[in-house]
């Protein structure tokens, strides 16, 4: 049984009013990998009644209004990417497709879509519940952040979006107090992992540089962004508070990480793993060739890169499932009618930190002075690739499952690092989890550049190369890396893009063809070197590429046939 998204779907249950209702940019898949779908499933399992609309059509408001009004608060989210991300390239061209639409086409999602959203929500409804938003696109714009599409520093997404709460993160516990405390009449104030507006700043909370004055001053944004980042993991961040004007952005704490049983409970929920049947007439959606059958066995990355968003929104505390609760998820897939026995994908941001975890973070919080990853992973680090071989091997004895495949990125320089057990797990991989290639993500070659997106050296890459290549020999594959390389990152410039040709060239034996343009996102410390045109580490100013025309030169250099 899918969450209601019709009236119909409401009669047949007897309801007159739901308790919430899910607004999303995406459509109606009812899978634990779409965070609307986690968070409806897992306020019905609390005993709300809950309902999704996706998509609504913005010409008028028979969409946003066919469920009628909640009793308890509207959820309002712009889906499993930012809005601006999915409907703009790198080059702020219109994206023409939209995985996560019926039919493929990109017309359903508006730009800014949790802004347009709830102010659509308010022009509908004339004083009504209150309004809770959350997902990447607002939880990357929870503070003042530099915009790449309006190439300013924009303010808080609730002063835009009149939103009552922001819920941050991933965000199940923070929803299932809001929904509690609404229910039994109580205030919203103080719930950690949630934003909101105060009129006056909250006693002890840290105060950061005013949206004014990061918004006109490089090095105020530079100093407001590194107090956000210290903050943000659950033992030991602050509360912050960012004057706007003449009110206050609140900034509560972040909420404790789920345990593994907790975890475990979320991805137990009953998916049906479908798109909805009211949004699946409308035309097929790509996104089900990912996601229907595939499993996310853990979140979080203790990676740092620079360029990256999971750290601000997943946060870097690696969160492992069970073995079992993976197990009992695949032997669901396999009983799907239409499985035909394969599970596309094993892994999360980075396949191979499943069960890695760290010896100090749970008490005291990840550090925040050092990266867990170096040259040498950090020894606290216990970076150990025997419980991934052991999933893996698990998976393959499935009934009616013939192949499991690993789709998902691995660091290699952490596989590498594991000198037990890290080239068993590459033999497993190449033996029987790759379907043609191994996704690795070197990211650049040229020292400079590394350091500035907080990636490390080449050192590993070509021992990794030849790794990979012996093993594939003794096994009697042809099977290849598939590498990925970003162009125009803070730092680069054209001779840069040669040098990781050359490099690529005579060292990895490999044409690159996975490059990708740097894209800005809101709340990264790439952005913020973008923007400032600073290197947050030394102070001192870099090179930024800003032209769009040689922004694309840089990628044409690394992908030129000669």
């Amino acid at each position: 049984m899918f969450l209601p998204t019709t009236p119909e779907e409401l009669r047949k249950k007897g309801w007159d009013r739901l308790d919430i209702l899910l607004v999303t940019g995406d459509t109606y898949i009812d899978s634990p990998h779409i965070g609307t779908a986690v968070i409806g499933r897992l306020l019905a399992a609390a005993g709300h009644r809950v309902g999704i609309i996706a998509q609504p059509d913005m010409t008028n408001d028979t969409d946003i209004r066919r469920l009628g009004e909640p009793r308890l608060f509207w959820g309002v989210t712009g889906g499993c990417m930012d809005s601006l991300v999915a409907n703009y390239t790198a080059l702020k061209k219109k994206r023409r497709g939209d995985d996560l639409t019926p039919g493929g086409k990109n017309d359903r999602r508006p730009d800014r879509a949790v802004i347009v959203y709830a102010n659509w929500i308010r022009r509908c409804f004339k004083n009504t519940k209150p309004i809770v938003a959350g997902g990447i696109e607002a939880s990357l714009r929870r503070i003042a952040h530099y915009d790449y599409w309006s190439d300013a520093v924009r303010r808080s997404i609730l002063f835009d979006a009149r939103i009552d709460i922001l819920a941050y993160g991933m965000a199940e516990k923070t929803v299932l107090e809001i929904a509690g405390r609404l229910n039994a009449g109580k205030s919203l104030r103080n719930i950690r992992g949630t934003c909101v507006i105060e009129n006056e700043p909250p006693a002890g909370y840290l105060m950061l540089p005013s949206f004014e004055e990061a918004a006109a001053k490089p090095k105020a944004f530079l100093r407001m962004f590194g107090l956000f980042c210290a903050n943000q993991d659950p033992a030991t961040a602050s509360g912050l508070v960012q004057q706007h004007a003449g009110r206050y952005l609140a900034h509560h704490p972040p909420q404790p990480h789920l345990s593994t049983a907790k975890l475990d409970a979320v991805y137990a929920l009953p998916f049906t793993r479908r798109v909805h049947p009211f949004y699946a007439k409308q035309g097929k959606v790509r996104a089900m060739h990912t996601i229907a059958f595939s499993l996310t066995t853990h979140r979080g990355c203790f990676g740092k890169c620079r360029f990256c968003s999971i750290a601000s929104h997943e946060g870097r505390t690696i969160l492992s499932r069970s073995e079992e609760s993976i197990l009992q998820e695949a032997q669901k897939i396999a009983a799907l009618p239409d499985f035909r026995g394969t599970i596309t994908d094993v892994g999360g941001a980075t396949a191979n930190m499943y069960g890695i975890d760290c010896a100090r973070q749970t008490g005291r919080g990840v550090c925040a002075d050092k990266p867990c990853l170096n040259l040498q992973p950090c020894p606290s680090l216990r970076n150990n690739h025997s419980r991934q071989i052991r999933l893996l091997s698990a998976l393959r004895k499935i009934p009616g499952v013939k192949k499991v495949f690993v789709a998902s990125g691995v660091r290699h320089d952490l596989l590498l690092a594991d000198k037990k057990h890290g080239a068993a797990y590459l033999r497993e991989l190449v033996r029987h989890h790759i379907s043609g290639q191994l996704k690795i993500a070197p990211e650049h070659t040229v020292p400079s550049v590394l350091n500035r997106m907080g990636k490390f050296g080449t050192e590993k890459l070509t021992p990794f190369k030849k790794l990979f290549d012996k093993i594939n020999k003794e096994e009697g594959r042809k099977q290849f890396l598939s590498y990925y390389f970003i162009a125009a990152h803070p730092g680069c410039a054209e001779k840069d893009m040669r040098e990781l040709k050359s490099f690529a060239f005579h060292e990895l034996h490999a044409m690159p063809r996975q490059v990708q343009i740097f894209t800005p996102l809101p709340s990264t410390w790439s952005a913020l070197m973008y923007w400032t045109g600073i290197d947050p580490k030394t102070g001192r100013k870099i090179y930024v590429e800003k032209d769009l025309m040689k922004k694309q030169r840089q990628k044409d250099i690394a992908t030129a046939r000669r």
